[in-house]
């Protein structure tokens, strides 16, 4: 039996900003609460906030409003179609987990992701990716995640993704004029595992709206299913090239071969006849 795919719903007009998520998830992670200055974090009781190899989650201010940051999980995520190694997995329940036995550290997956979220353990001999893990292994217990659990207004709902998306459109439906008429992260990027309501445009709290509908690998695919063609093409073309030249060469030795022929065939004065 297949497993249902699992969500956070992020209802930003519950949001009190009081950040116990961000505290639950140093817990569950083993995250030091005050990463200090000489890591070049920013501390968890500072007003300006960012992700970092050792915060997965953050509450940012925008726009009067709190917004959660942290790891999407995409349906179809970017991070593993670029990985060359495999060390990103989509599991069936919902979370993109990271494998860093198998990490090469090539970071394409913080180029590639279109959140931005992936950091780097720049401060270690031997770095690792670090980004949310959507408690996978509470997950698979049927456990809600850490972040969730500890919510005290109930901002962030866990739940099946497609039970959560139906309340988040109750929720817009029972007050169209408290939130935006759309629940972020339904088809972004293909669909993530996050969802968010607000009731102050997303673009307005520093979430990007320019990203397609279709899965991000889905575009890429389109683009490397034609290489074969263009090789094929291109060979055609050299080789049609490579041939001609060839034949320019072959032409030209023959030609002054003749030439060579001709000109000791002519007969010398007082040779013979």
């Amino acid at each position: 039996m297949a497993q249902t795919k699992k969500a956070l719903l992020v209802d930003i007009t519950r949001c009190i900003g009081c950040r116990a998520c961000e505290t639950a998830c140093k817990e569950k992670n083993g995250l030091p609460m005050d990463d200090g200055p000489a890591s070049g974090e920013p501390r968890l009781n500072r007003g300006e906030r960012a992700l970092s190899a050792t915060t997965y989650n953050v509450v940012e201010e925008r726009s009067g409003r709190f917004v959660r940051n942290f790891c999407r999980h995409c349906n179809e995520p970017t991070c593993a179609s670029v990985c060359p190694v495999g060390a990103f997995t989509k599991l069936e329940a919902g979370p993109v987990v990271y494998d860093e036995d198998k990490c090469m550290g090539c970071r394409y997956c913080m180029m590639a992701c279109p959140f931005h979220i992936p950091r780097y353990e720049w401060n270690r001999v031997t770095p690792r990716v670090r980004k949310c893990t959507f408690c996978a292994d509470r997950v698979e217990q049927g456990k809600p995640t850490a972040c969730s659990e500890a919510c005290p207004v109930g901002a962030t709902t866990f739940g099946d993704r497609d039970m959560l998306i139906a309340e988040a459109q109750a929720r817009i439906r029972e007050n169209p004029n408290g939130y935006v008429n759309h629940v972020y992260g339904v088809e972004e990027a293909g669909g993530t595992s996050m969802l968010f309501l607000s009731d102050v445009p997303f673009e307005q709290l520093g979430m990007r709206v320019d990203l397609p509908r279709e899965p991000l690998p889905l575009l890429t695919f389109r683009v490397l299913s034609k290489i074969p063609d263009i090789v094929v093409l291109g060979g055609v073309m050299l080789g049609g090239i490579w041939w001609i030249t060839h034949r320019r060469e072959e032409v030209a030795k023959a030609e002054g071969a003749e030439r060579q022929a001709a000109s000791a065939g002519v007969r010398k004065p007082g040779g013979p006849a």
